[in-house]
């Protein structure tokens, strides 16, 4: 019996233990959510078949031989790939927080499409040297709402004064208009990461690493 086929765009989330032909990963897709991939290992990959990276965003050609529980890869091409999240342990270490919280969160069908827009938007965001915490804080925040909780009516407004303007502040401004530090990381986004995780762990089902 032939495998079910798929084709699809998605993220690289996590890699899983590899075996001796194969290196799982999970992926996210705006169509279909999470899903189980596993591509051979090859010493050079070919011109249509690139290795997967994590973070990359990649169009798939899948098959699977057990009706869509794992998937194996036919064919993967590179549609963008960020060097620049190398670029330090600070921005590494967001990269990987932001692509652990979409994969440990189931995703309704409605928000895949969100979700797929703000992976593309914070790693490109991150990859350009804008301020980390800044990215995670409006990551978890934009997360969080499109997932049906009500962060704008409920956390903000129990913030300090000073704190609600610098959120308000942060939140509303385009990542890309984000200064590059060193030349603007306000020293209240640390404070506001930590508040926003704890109302997230305290007052949502939103699983944090």
């Amino acid at each position: 019996m032939p495998g079910l086929p798929l084709q699809t765009d998605a993220f690289v989330l996590l890699k899983r233990p590899a075996t001796d032909a194969f290196q799982g990963f999970q992926v996210f897709s705006p169509e279909h959510g999470a899903l189980l991939v596993h591509q051979r290992i090859v010493r050079k990959a070919a011109a249509t078949n690139v290795t997967l990276d994590l973070f990359d965003e990649v169009s798939l050609r899948l098959e699977s031989p057990s009706q869509g529980q794992t998937w194996f890869v036919l064919e993967a091409r590179l549609v963008t790939r960020h060097p620049g999240l190398g670029r330090s342990y600070d921005t590494l270490r967001h990269a990987a927080a932001l692509a652990t919280l979409v994969a440990r969160n189931p995703v309704h069908e409605d928000s895949r499409a969100s979700v797929a827009q703000l992976l593309r938007t914070a790693f490109a965001a991150l990859a350009a040297g804008r301020p980390p915490e800044v990215v995670w804080l409006k990551s978890l925040y934009v997360f969080a709402r499109d997932e049906g909780y009500p962060v704008k009516q409920d956390w903000l407004p129990a913030l300090p004064a000073g704190r609600r303007a610098e959120a308000d502040h942060l939140l509303f401004m385009p990542l890309a208009a984000e200064p590059v530090p060193p030349t603007g990381r306000p020293a209240t986004v640390g404070p506001l990461v930590r508040s926003l995780e704890d109302y997230l762990r305290g007052h949502t089902d939103i699983l944090l690493g």
